[in-house]
């Protein structure tokens, strides 16, 4: 049938007008879903994906400080202050709402199942162990300091490794997101391709048949779809260009500094740990000193997680608030050096003012309460940079879908006014 149509002049411009209406139609709609896809993706991003892993990583950083804050009230003994025990249970409730919104964004995934598992049944287990500490350093029993390493080493072995698994996954979630909304259109651009050709090729049909030189309608629908096709290559790439410069100017570097926090807090528990031992440390000395060079580099004056960061932040307001950060470490390690000597030279109680005493200018707890503070505005700053980067991204595909429609039905009602006319001639 379809044969014999093609065989009269205007069987072959209504199997022209039809197909061009159904190429028009599926090419409309595979770029106006992939259009309405990559802005939800995107959307998703900003408002469900990025924040659970921020949260998951103040979940991380709320156990290490709960580890380095149990050592820290321990030494202080009688004269706990009241803010470090707020602190405290501050951090170790943080767990049940995290591991709550964890359990949501990615439902079903048995590799999150497994580590709230293990944090859930953990950390009420830590809790307990200092809790006994603390009773026991109260009534000057030196087993206290036995609990509180037990706590510890449950803490590092167990707890911080399942939050460091539970954020990784949660950072290959943002990473897998991201290259979905930043995906190339294969098919709708394939599609757009195949019309484009497919319009200049029915002119040339219709020229012949007609002997006329434009038909006015088929013209205004292949400048509709080049229209469509230019906009929504101007609009994607402005959209993968801002949604790619917040990840890489903005959330990696949230997640080196991230890891930079955790390793402070780690080494800020080593350093009171240390302390608790009375001598025998050395392990958590040794341990110290290797995050340490992690941290800041080796002797703490260059290289290191730190300085890696700030070699590649763009936004000023992050970079400004790094730089105090790097100060901030390079004097708590100078202070850690001073209460070393302190404790190797058998001034115990020495050292263990100058690392936990908060009202003390220049010392430990006070240069590296700043170094924390700074570090958690850098990453707060690193987070706004890629909220306000994918947010552009997302605005630059704002009114595609339905300017994609719109132009969609122009490109139809061109061919069918284009093709009708000719029809009229043959009657």
């Amino acid at each position: 049938m379809v044969a014999r149509s093609w065989a009269t002049s205007p069987g072959r411009l209504s199997i022209i007008a039809g197909g061009l209406v159904v190429l028009i139609l599926l090419t409309g709609i595979a770029a106006g879903a992939t259009a309405k896809y990559k802005s939800d993706t995107t959307t998703d991003l900003v408002e469900i994906h990025e924040p659970t892993a921020a949260d998951v990583q103040r979940l991380y950083r709320a156990l290490s400080e709960a580890d380095a804050t149990a050592a820290s009230s321990l030494l202080a003994a009688g004269d706990e202050p009241i803010e470090l025990r707020r602190r405290y249970e501050n951090d170790i409730a943080l767990a049940g709402p995290t591991l709550g919104i964890a359990a949501l964004d990615r439902a079903g995934d048995p590799r999150i199942i497994k580590q709230i598992e293990i944090i859930g049944r953990q950390v009420p287990t830590y809790a307990g162990l200092v809790e006994t500490a603390r009773t026991n350093s109260r009534q000057e029993l030196p087993i206290g300091g036995a609990y509180l390493r037990q706590a510890s080493h449950l803490m590092r072995t167990q707890i911080l490794p399942a939050a460091e698994r539970l954020y990784r996954i949660q950072l290959e979630r943002v990473a897998a997101e991201r290259n979905s909304a930043i995906s190339f259109p294969y098919i709708a651009t394939a599609l757009a391709v195949i019309l484009l050709i497919a319009l200049i090729m029915a002119q040339v049909q219709i020229r012949r048949l007609s002997k006329r030189r434009l038909n006015v309608g088929l013209v205004v629908a292949t400048v509709a779809i080049a229209l469509g096709v230019a906009w929504s290559a101007v609009a994607m790439t402005a959209h993968a260009r801002l949604v790619g410069e917040g990840y890489e100017h903005g959330s990696s570097q949230v997640n080196m500094l991230a890891d930079a926090r955790i390793t402070a807090l780690q080494a800020r528990a080593d350093e009171l740990l240390t302390l608790v031992a009375r001598g025998n440390g050395a392990a958590y000395e040794v341990e110290f000193s290797q995050l340490a060079r992690t941290l800041a580099g080796e002797g703490g004056h260059g290289g290191g997680t730190l300085r890696q960061a700030s070699a590649a932040i763009a936004d000023d307001e992050m970079a400004a608030d790094l730089r105090k950060a790097i100060g901030a470490a390079e004097r708590w390690l100078n202070t850690h050096a001073e209460v070393r000597a302190y404790d190797d030279g058998g001034k115990y109680e020495e050292a263990v003012q100058l690392a936990i005493d908060t009202r003390r200018a220049g010392s430990s707890a006070v240069e590296f309460a700043a170094l924390d503070d700074h570090l958690g505005k850098a990453i707060a700053s690193g987070r706004q940079y890629f909220v306000n980067e994918t947010v552009g991204g997302a605005r630059a595909l704002a009114l595609l879908t339905m300017g994609l429609a719109v132009l969609a039905l122009i490109a139809v009602a061109g061919v069918v006014s284009g093709v009708r006319q000719r029809l009229r001639e043959y009657r």
